[in-house]
C-alpha cells in the first residue's frame, strides 16, 4: 500500500500493484490499482486470507474458510459479518464501513456479501458486492 500526496491540493492517491500481473501495453510495465480499485482489491484479498498464511505476519487475515463450513444459516452470517468488519477494521486503516450485510443463499450453498463503505476523506460511499462459497 502506498499513499501519494499532492501538496498543492491536498489530496492523497492510494497505488497498489495489480496482483493478477497483468502487463501494461505500452509501458510494459506491471499494472497499478489507485483508488478505489485498489482499495476494493485489498480488503478482498484482506477478507479472503486465513490467519497463519503469510509468513511473520500470522495475526493477518480473517476465519473465513473455517465459518463458511459451518451450517448455512443465519447465525453463521452473523458470525462471518462480525468476521468481516473485525478484519478490515484492524487491517485496512484507508476506510470507514457503513453497512456490511451477508445474506445466506440456500440454493447456492453460498453467501452472498454486500459491504458499504467510506475511503477516508471522501464524502461518496462505495459498495462492493461478492459470494463467499466454501470450495472442497
Amino acid at each position: 500500500m502506498t499513499t501519494i500526496t499532492n501538496i498543492k491540493t491536498n489530496t492523497r492517491t492510494f497505488v497498489d500493484l495489480d496482483l493478477n500481473f497483468n502487463i501494461h501495453p505500452i509501458r510494459k510495465d506491471i499494472n497499478l490499482l489507485t483508488n478505489e480499485m485498489a482499495i476494493i482489491t485489498s480488503m478482498k484479498n484482506l477478507i479472503l486470507t486465513s490467519h497463519y498464511e503469510r509468513p511473520f505476519n500470522p495475526d493477518l487475515g480473517s476465519n473465513m474458510r473455517r465459518l463458511l463450513f459451518e451450517p448455512l444459516d443465519n447465525i453463521t452470517s452473523g458470525s462471518l459479518q462480525r468476521e468481516i468488519k473485525e478484519t478490515i477494521s484492524n487491517f485496512e486503516p484507508r476506510v470507514s464501513i457503513k453497512n456490511i450485510k451477508v445474506s445466506p443463499s440456500p440454493e447456492n450453498n453460498s453467501y452472498n456479501v454486500e459491504v458499504v463503505f467510506y475511503v477516508i476523506n471522501s464524502p461518496n460511499p462505495i459498495t462492493i458486492s461478492f459470494f463467499l462459497e466454501r470450495i472442497r
